[in-house]
């Protein structure tokens, strides 16, 4: 990784300010998923260990740059304390009078939480002042909200450009998992894309295309690519502006000689609930009243297959609508295919983390991105703002 990490800095005495991303699930005031929180340890330790005064800074829900009670980051505290086994000070702003009394009180291997960042309209406009009370309370600056790194922010960018910047541990190791993927993979390297909409993966399609050996197509978004093709796909997903684009897609994998994979058959259903008719046709069977909702049988054995003979597998997005029983086993075929394959497999954060998760699989995989669109933008090659502003090697 070309950028600096907290490893390559002294912290010993400093005032730390570290963006991490605390966005967790909760219900009723009450943390459902402490994953975010828990892959935050490693940095947060580190800073402990080595004598720094941690300044913790989040995002939590879209608060619209108003305090909202319910969206306040207490519980968060509460939870994160537990987890390290000391006390964590809880600010009641996030760079006002009690943010700044509560650092300037700090002594070493202290832990601060401030509030919510998006209490404050500078924080989504990346307002200058605001960025610059931000940095007022710390010597040193930590990103390692690797899943708001794509959102050019007053926490996450703007005062990277203040302080000495650097990534935790976490940002870095998820720099290098997916920079190793997209730079220099192990080959055979299998990219599967699935999810609902083609605009929403063109870019990732596109640059897979590029740079993978085998492209398995799933979801909704696969529809698409048969309406395209010339396929009758009933009531199913489609997105009519990009089927000039999905025939250049395919196009474009033959002209380089990749294996782009379309799904052969099809789970239909002629309503969209747990109760509902189904069945199992080919890419030209789906009837004109029912919709496609997750690939058959024999695509999941032909998918299997192509996983488990790969050296590298990078997986975005379900094969089908996942949530319901149903409809799941595409997207669970697919899950186990990555677990059970001896090649390195990356999720890429999002929807495919949460299936994952829901099929017991999460552990059996290599490395679960915690960032769905940062994720995804770094894999369609983009830039993301939040890395881009931290400090060189």
């Amino acid at each position: 990784m070309s950028k600096k990490s907290v490893r390559d800095v002294e912290v010993a005495g400093k005032r730390v300010f570290v963006r991490v991303d605390f966005n967790v699930p909760m219900e009723d005031g009450a943390i459902t998923d402490d994953t975010r929180i828990r892959e935050t340890l490693p940095t947060i330790q580190h800073l402990i260990e080595g004598g720094a005064r941690v300044i913790l800074a989040a995002h939590f829900g879209r608060p619209g740059g108003e305090v909202k009670e319910e969206l306040r980051l207490t519980p968060v505290a509460a939870r994160l304390s537990e987890l390290i086994g000391k006390p964590v000070a809880k600010a009641d702003d996030t760079a006002g009078p009690d943010a700044q009394a509560k650092a300037a009180a700090l002594q070493d291997g202290d832990v601060l939480l401030l509030e919510n960042t998006r209490f404050n309209a500078g924080e989504e406009s990346n307002d200058p002042e605001f960025a610059k009370q931000l940095a007022s309370l710390a010597d040193l600056y930590v990103n390692d909200a690797f899943g708001a790194a794509h959102r050019a922010h007053a926490s996450t960018e703007g005062i990277a450009h203040l302080l000495p910047a650097v990534s935790g541990l976490l940002m870095e190791k998820e720099l290098d998992v997916l920079g190793k993927a997209l730079n220099n993979p192990e080959r055979p390297f299998t990219a599967i894309v699935g999810g609902s909409k083609v605009k929403d993966k063109i870019d990732v399609i596109n640059k897979m295309i590029e740079i993978a050996d085998n492209i398995l197509i799933g979801g909704g978004l696969s529809y698409t690519f048969f309406k395209a093709q010339g396929h009758e796909i009933g009531q199913s997903l489609v997105d009519n502006s990009k089927l000039d684009l999905a025939l250049e897609f395919i196009e474009k994998a033959k002209k380089l000689g990749k294996n782009f994979l379309l799904p052969v058959d099809i789970v239909v259903t002629d309503e969209f609930s747990k109760d509902a008719n189904t069945n199992i046709v080919g890419v030209d069977g789906i009837p004109s009243d029912w919709e496609g909702i997750d690939i058959g049988p024999k695509t999941r054995e032909l998918y299997a297959n192509v996983i488990k003979d790969s050296k590298l597998v990078v997986w975005n997005g379900p094969m089908g609508v996942f949530e319901i029983e149903p409809f799941s086993h595409g997207t669970r075929a697919v899950a186990q295919a990555c677990a059970e394959t001896a090649g390195y497999t990356v999720i890429g954060g999002g929807d495919s983390a949460a299936a994952a998760e829901k099929f017991g699989l999460a552990d059996k995989m290599d490395h679960i991105s915690t960032g769905g669109g940062a994720s995804l933008e770094f894999m369609e090659g983009k830039a993301l703002p939040g890395v881009v502003a931290l400090n060189d090697k």
